[in-house]
This record gives C-alpha cells, structure tokens and sequence, in this order.
C-alpha cells in the first residue's frame, strides 16, 4: 500500500474516532467484518447460483455462500418458505432487482413519499425506479405524522398497484405490516417490505416482523445489523426465481465473494445474545435523546421515536444545511433530512438522528443526555464552539470504536 493511501485510511480512522455519529444508517462494523471484506475471497469470481456456476474453482464460495443463507434463516427464524439471496450489491439495486423481477416495464409501484420518510429507489423522481415504472405515492397524517393505513388503503383501491412498498428511511415509528398485508390482499398487489433501517431491531423481536406478512423483504446488511456496506433479498419461493435472475444476470454479473464472508460474519456475530442487548439499548438511547432535545425545546416529527432514530422538525428556528455543518464542526454528525410537507429536497428542513453507531460505542443513556445538549448549545450558541469541541472529543476518548 502506497504510503498516501495508508495515510489517508488513518485519517478517516481518526475522522471516526474523533466524532460523535449520530447518523442512522451509519455504524462500526467488528474487526472480524473488516477482515472477511479484505480477505482473499476479492479475488474470485463466481456469476451464477451455488452448484450452477459459470466459472470454475468455486467449492469454498459456494460452501460461504449456503452458509450466510442459512445464518439469515436462524436470525429471523425462517423456515423453507423463504428463498434468500445474498448477491445483491446494496440497498437499492436489491430494491430494483424485486422490481425487474415481478414488474413489467411501466407497471405502477406505490410507496412511501420521500419527504414523509421513503426512500429515493421506492419510485423518486430522481431514481431509475421512476423511469421505469409508474409511481404514485402515500404519505403520513398531517395531524399525526404517521403512517394512515385507512388513506393508505384507500389510494391502493383507486390506484390498483402492482407493488406496494412498505419501510422507511426516515420515519421514527414502528410500521404495521400486518396492515399493508391486508391493504395488499385487497388490492392483488404484491406486498414489498423495506427493511434496512431496522432489520436489527426485527431480528431481535423489538418491531412487528414483516415475514409473516410480505411476499418479499429487502435490507442493507450495515445500520443496525452492523454488518458491511451491502444488501439481502428474502422472498417467498413463488416468486423467487424470478428475483434471483434479475440479480443475474439481469443487473449485475459476479457477487462480491469478500463482501458475502463478511455478511456471514455480522449474521454470527447477531445470533449472540450479545445481539439483542444491544439492540435493547440502541432504542433506550434513541428514546432518551429525543425526550432530551424536546425538553430543550426541539420539535420532533411525530413527537417522539419507537426505533433507533430521531427526526427533528427545524423549521423556523435554523436552516437544516447550516445546522448540520455547525455540528460537524464540533464532530458531531446528524444529516439533514426533509420531513413531511418539504417539497425542496435538497434545501430540507429537518435533521436526522440515530443512535445504532454511539450504542456500539458503549454509550448510555446519560450520555444521549450530554449530547442533546451538546446539540443545542452548538445549534443555538449557547457555549463557545471550543468548549463543545472539548466535550465532544472527552465522550469519544471515553467510548473508544474497535474496543468491543
């Protein structure tokens, strides 16, 4: 390694030690991760399914690859029902691939409007996903800024889709996918569940499960999962030919061998009791940081979190853009994110928070305190930059990353 690079790797390290991430779909992956992502397996390509490759040599990927499909079934209890494919490269070509496979071109797909907490591959304008196929979107209660199941099943009466979409990016309660499934049933749709935000806390039993519910469920395989920067797609076996093709050879070519031994890796290492005291505790920091920014005064979408993240209403009070440099300043990340009724994406007016990264780090519920204090002296200036800096740099010295 050319010594600018090992330089720089170090750099981010110390980026990350030095900081405090409060940004949701961020987290520290094990030493182990780490390893099984840079291991050996990089260098071989292996196109096609486990026994049906294109290329030979494949004995060991394809004993790593039964494996991690395996390891997926016990973490979520799944019996054989249920296909898993673990080739998918991220989070939303695994969204597009559930959608090559069971949609014809133009076909319509409804999901959740991405100010109201969706994602931009559930059918945003911007995304692949709208130019292929016709979108109509649902959105959340003006009065409660949750999810309205009665309007929900009232535009997939009149639309008819194809696809309904259920999981979110940005929505801090828990979903009823129960509901979506009846909405679903009513419609002929086929019933899409998005889970990377919150896989963890569904493998641990802390939110409703979509399996017994949806036709197929998509997640990344980091945020709360704590695994590499990657994606799964599990669909009931009906369907599931049709999504495997799509993954191959219809959007990508050979798997990322490396990637898949690290996956397996997180899926061990979320079978361990361990597993679900941390997930426990993500979701005590994330509803003791958010009665903290409100008795500062904050305004919270929906008033409050039943997950791991927080979403705060800053309209009025700061621009969002500057709020979220003003924290990185001090090493303190939260991204800026729109919240309901926001129609200028890339000028939102709300700000994003999570507590899976810090909760790996050791932190507690006194600490999600200091930090919603740290948050509003440094939005609202109520302490010098320096000193904020200060105490941001002491809690990250306290809950040091790769002592776990």
């Amino acid at each position: 390694m050319s010594k600018e690079v090992e330089q720089l790797i170090a750099q981010e390290l110390e980026r990350q030690r030095n900081s405090i991430n409060l940004i949701p779909s961020e987290n520290y992956a094990s030493k182990a991760v780490l390893r099984a992502n840079g291991s050996v397996l990089t260098n071989k390509y292996s196109e096609g399914m486990i026994n049906k490759r294109y290329y030979p040599g494949n004995e060991i990927v394809d004993q790593i690859e039964e494996l991690c499909q395996r390891r997926i079934k016990q973490l979520f209890n799944l019996n054989d029902y249920w296909s898993i494919n673990v080739q998918t490269l991220s989070g939303t070509p695994a969204n597009l691939a559930v959608y090559l496979g069971l949609l014809k071109p133009g076909e319509k797909i409804l999901s959740m409007e991405l100010s109201a907490g969706g994602h931009l591959s559930h059918g945003h304008k911007v995304n692949a996903s709208s130019l292929l196929y016709d979108i109509v979107h649902y959105s959340v209660s003006e009065k409660t800024e949750q999810l309205d199941y009665e309007e929900i099943g009232r535009i997939a009466k009149q639309e008819k889709p194809n696809i309904i979409v259920c999981g979110a990016t940005a929505y801090p309660r828990k979903i009823d996918f129960e509901k979506f499934y009846e909405i679903a049933q009513q419609t002929g749709a086929y019933l899409m569940a998005d889970i990377s935000h919150i896989a963890g806390l569904v493998a641990a039993g802390l939110h409703p499960s979509p399996f017994p519910f949806a036709d197929v469920i998509t997640s990344t395989t980091h945020k709360t999962l704590r695994g590499p920067r990657s994606a799964i797609i599990i669909s009931n076996k009906r369907i599931s030919k049709k999504i495997n093709r799509a993954v191959f050879p219809g959007m990508q070519g050979g798997p990322h061998n490396h990637t898949i031994a690290a996956k397996l890796i997180a899926f061990e290492e979320a079978l361990k009791p361990s597993f679900k005291e941390y997930q426990i505790q993500i979701i005590k920091n994330a509803k003791v940081l958010a009665e903290s920014l409100k008795k500062l005064k904050f305004k919270l979408i929906t008033g409050g979190t039943d997950n791991h993240l927080i979403l705060i209403n800053l309209k009025g009070t700061i621009d969002a853009s500057k709020a979220q440099d003003l924290l990185e300043e001090v090493g303190i990340l939260a991204n800026k994110n729109t919240v309901p009724g926001d129609s200028h994406y890339f000028n939102p007016s709300g700000l994003r928070l999570g507590t899976p990264a810090v909760t790996t780090r050791g932190m507690k519920e006194t600490e999600m305190e200091i930090i919603a204090q740290l948050i509003y002296d440094t939005l609202f200036g109520k302490k010098e930059k320096s000193k904020v800096k200060e105490a941001v740099q002491k809690l990250c010295q306290e809950f040091p990353i790769y002592q776990y």
